[in-house]
């Protein structure tokens, strides 16, 4: 395509990000072909999704980062970046242009351009402060730089409109209007922007995901770590949406299913958008909890099953990390060897996975000759190109065991935050990398006593002598992928210390032998060997493994893990990699969450704090529904916190009256009114109004799950269906089917509309909820080809149920949770006593044996759950508040409906009880008055 040793620019008009690069086309004078193309048009290839504007050069390359785009065309010109250059534009990424984006959406879709200033007003505070410091005519000297071309361009947008008054940012103003001044300006807002100002920018931003900001990202959290719930307003449609959604409508579905089954092996396809999925491996030494399975192997589940359903080449692989000092510990408290240890518990694991319906490809482990054979040859590979060191170290040896104590065997005080239980290697509570010796007062995890420091000589990998190469492969898998924000920062935190050499080698018996034969004693350090273990897991599940790991210009590699395994997925493993010089991918996406924490205290097996997942199928609870809650509250930006009372609030809310309420309503209204055929459809302005506010969610959906986003992703879902039930119940199809011809044709069109709906949300709930998913489209009787035809493109809604079609047989689909049933279980997950808890509150477990269960203390469990002096229950008055509202509902609706006095009577007396049981758990006191006496003798 580019042969002709031409450069190519592709831009779209209304795009603000390609007024940077046209600016910076004008300003450096670079000989390059511009094109102007569409917004949806795929430009780069081997990208599932638009990306604009794209540098296609020479050598068939693609450069689809605007900054990048402008930094490329300076370079060209001899003019690189410096480092307060760079500065500058690593804040524009991260802080501006958030901002702009919420400022955009607000002032070009929402029309509210009154809220810009208060948005924009810390950016711009910032910026007009940085020039202030300074008396230069620009931002980084006495010459026009990149930063001045992509900050100017980014805010051009909003500072040459006059409303936006500049006064008190002198020093902003001047730097502005001298740059915005500039023939390359004015020339590149011309095109992009087509002297409509910001009004040219319309058809553009509607097609945006809305921005986080926008969804309640400045709300107060919840005590859960959620945002709070936001009333937004009703998205403003233009004619022109509501007519394109309705043609779109109209062509029905696609003759050729895309989705097609499983073949295996699965290999790389040269016509395929092919990605490789891991999750980070889990320790075969204990039981996952709930923060382990939403941390790795549940978020990477709801990514590869909502690839596959994009039609894309997908692997998932994932396995149990076996060798380590972890393991040698659990083998000497269970009396077993290692082998057993993880034959044992890798059995445990996977009966876990697949219960939460977690859909690997391949789920393997790392005691295997692959695993060996592998990480050997990548030793030699370091070793033979000069990337090992050999050092002597001091380290801990305890006497008493005759042995020298690795990473946790050593248990002590954290040097840097004094947690008092921090490990040989690291630090649960600050995450801080430690070295055993730095521990203060360490004491031998298997006998307790305390160690000595003695000399022992070992193997390092030469990180500082890999850093420039691992700089320069960060810069451009962190531009170009999908790394979250929390990974960027862990990373650039490490390269900022200055990389050090990292030990590779450990004085145990159960690990990957080292083969060297001066360290023949020697297994390799769990943190060089386990990543291997991606590998080798691959290398058992096909021989042609080598078609994904040395293949990185035809793979994207996602790696999905929790925020302390980050620094060894994106600085350890990458060198070993990079260093071992043999064509290896390395990862193009780097997922991390944040800590998802039990109510307010951590999970721990040994308090019995938490849910664990051999324990979540034991409640009763569908795998479905524990799922739902773990994404909903995924620790994306945060740490989030697992809540009884709010999961049973999301449920019997979110999935009970919105999501479940109106599928099983569409359904019920086509076999009650309609003899169970999707009656003729007649599409009204209100309808076609709720297919453009459908399609624009969907679409949403599909650009924040392409980027990862799988927390907000699963919001659109609920929000359509939240649209669907307003639709319904304005439309009122139970009371237009009794009426005249065009009351039953309305009936009938809002029947057809809603079980449509259905429908795609049984598409889109796939990845979250496949049993769910799998239900809907059973009891729709829904053709196959309505997964491949929605998920095309940026998103499809159109008519999959057609006029004439029969579905099945309709039935709820969720059941509430009671409060009851939540407190039992919030109290048996709650924990056992404290070893230091005074004497008198102790109960032996022969005393608890013959004294009531609710006598029976949970002092570790959270302090919401604690009566407080009064009686009061916090916990428990939210979910009766919740159950009286609904109650209150219940018999509001009854009583409209004018049903039997006996039934209502029922419900009042019901809804009485439940105020009783909420007074009750306020505190309030439940005395009556004391009775007025009597006129009467």
């Amino acid at each position: 395509m580019a042969s002709n040793g031409q450069i190519r620019l592709f831009v779209s008009e209304g795009n603000p990000q390609c007024l940077k690069v046209l600016a910076a086309l004008e300003e450096t004078g670079v000989q390059c072909g511009v094109q102007c193309v569409n917004h949806e048009e795929r430009v780069v290839p081997f990208l599932s999704r638009p990306a604009l504007p794209a540098l296609l050069l020479p050598s068939g390359l693609h450069i689809f980062s605007s900054n990048a785009i402008c930094q490329y065309l300076f370079e060209v010109k001899g003019q690189e970046s410096n480092q307060l250059c760079n500065q500058w534009l690593e804040w524009e990424a991260t802080e501006l242009q958030p901002a702009l984006l919420q400022a955009l959406h607000m002032a070009v879709v929402q029309g509210k351009s009154s809220d810009v200033f208060n948005i924009l007003q810390a950016s711009l505070n910032y910026l007009d402060q940085g020039l202030s410091k300074q008396s230069l005519p620009y931002l980084t000297g006495e010459a026009i730089s990149v930063a001045d071309v992509v900050l100017s361009a980014a805010l051009y947008p909003f500072l040459s409109d006059s409303s936006l008054a500049l006064g008190e940012y002198k020093s902003l103003k001047a730097w502005f209007d001298h740059v915005a001044a500039r023939h390359s300006f004015q020339s590149a807002a011309q095109k992009v922007l087509q002297g409509k100002g910001l009004q040219g920018m319309k058809s553009y931003m509607q097609r945006q995901p809305l921005p986080q900001s926008s969804v309640c990202r400045d709300s107060q959290p919840t005590n859960n770590g959620t945002p709070a719930e936001c009333d937004e307003g009703e998205r403003m449609v233009s004619e022109e949406e509501m007519e394109a959604a309705a043609l779109t409508w109209c062509k029905g579905l696609n003759s050729s299913p895309l989705v097609k089954e499983r073949q295996h092996p699965i290999l790389p396809q040269e016509d395929k958008k092919n990605i490789l999925v891991t999750s980070a491996l889990p320790y075969v030494n204990n039981v996952p909890h709930l923060g382990n399975i939403i941390g790795c192997v549940l978020s990477a589940d709801v990514f590869s099953r909502y690839g596959r359903l994009r039609g894309w080449n997908l692997l998932y692989v994932c396995g149990t990390d076996e060798y380590g000092t972890a393991t040698e510990n659990k083998a000497r408290e269970e009396g077993l060897t290692p082998q057993q240890i993880c034959d044992k518990y890798h059995a445990v694991h996977a009966s876990i996975y697949k219960w939460f319906q977690i859909d690997f490809d391949f789920f393997g482990r790392t005691t295997t000759e692959k695993q060996t054979e592998i990480a050997q040859d990548i030793f030699w590979r370091l070793n033979k190109h000069g990337f090992l060191v050999e050092d002597t170290v001091e380290q801990l040896r305890c006497e008493s065991c005759q042995r020298f104590l690795a990473d946790r065997f050593v248990e002590g005080i954290c040097p840097f935050c004094n947690y008092a239980e921090a490990r040989g290697d690291q630090c649960d509570k600050c995450g801080r990398l430690i070295n055993a010796v730095e521990l203060r007062e360490p004491q031998c995890k298997v006998c307790r006593q305390t160690p000595n420091i003695r000399s022992s000589k070992h193997l390092f990998l030469d990180l500082p002598k890999l850093e420039t190469q691992l700089e320069q492969w960060l810069d451009k898998s962190t531009s170009t992928g999908d790394w979250t924000a929390n990974a960027k920062q862990i990373t650039r935190s490490w390269l900022r210390d200055g990389l050090k050499p990292r030990c590779i080698t450990r004085d145990l018996h159960w690990g990957t032998p080292v083969p060297h034969p001066d360290f023949k004693e020697k297994v390799f350090y769990v943190w060089f060997d386990a990543p291997i273990g991606y590998l080798s897991i691959t290398a058992n599940y096909t021989d042609q493994w080598q078609k994904w790991w040395k293949n990185p210009h035809q793979v994207e590699l996602y790696n999905f893990m929790a925020k302390d395994n980050v620094p060894f997925h994106s600085v350890v493993f990458p060198c070993s990699l990079l260093g071992a010089q043999d064509n290896y991918t390395l990862v193009n996406h780097l997922v991390a969450t944040e800590y998802l924490n039990y109510e307010d205290t951590k999970f721990s097996k040994s308090r019995g704090v938490g849910v664990f997942g051999d324990m979540a199928k034991d409640t009763g609870i569908p795998s479905d529904v524990w799922r739902f809650y773990l994404l909903y509250v995924r620790p994306e930006g945060q740490d989030s916190a697992f809540s009884w009372a709010d999961m049973a609030l999301k449920n019997n809310s979110e999935l009970l009256n919105n999501l479940g309420n109106f599928i099983n309503r569409a359904g019920m209204f086509v076999t009650r009114f309609f003899e169970g055929c999707v009656p003729a459809m007649e599409l009204l302005q209100e309808d076609k109004k709720l297919l453009a506010m459908v399609s624009w969610e969907l679409q949403q959906y599909i650009q924040l799950m392409d980027k990862v986003r799988i927390r907000d992703g699963l919001k659109h879902i609920l929000n359509i269906s939240r649209h669907g039930n307003q639709y319904i119940q304005v439309n009122e199809p139970w009371k237009k089917i009794k009426g005249g011809e065009t009351d039953r044709q309305r009936a009938g069109t809002v029947t057809g509309v809603s079980v449509n709906i259905a429908c795609l949300l049984s598409v889109m709930l796939s990845p979250y909820m496949p049993t769910v998913s799998q239900t809907i489209r059973d009891q729709l009787n829904a053709p196959q080809s309505c997964i491949s035809t929605m998920f095309q493109g940026t998103g499809t809604f159109v008519c999959s149920l057609s006029a004439g079609h029969r579905i099945g047989t309709v039935s709820p689909l969720f059941q509430k949770l009671e409060v009851d049933q939540i407190e039992a279980l919030k109290k048996r997950f709650g924990g056992q006593q404290p070893e230091d808890e005074p004497p008198k509150k102790k109960m032996t477990a022969q005393n608890a044996a013959s004294s009531p269960p609710a006598a029976v203390p949970t002092t570790a469990a959270p302090a919401a759950e604690v009566a407080t002096a009064n009686g009061a229950d916090p916990e428990k008055a939210k979910l009766l508040t919740q159950a009286v509202t609904e109650q209150g509902d219940k018999v509001r609706t009854l009583k409209g409906q004018k049903a039997e006095k006996a039934v209502i009577t029922a419900e009042v007396a019901k809804l009485l009880d439940l105020k009783k049981q909420l007074a009750v758990a306020e505190g309030k006191s439940l005395e009556p008055a004391a009775p007025q006496k009597s006129k009467k003798k």
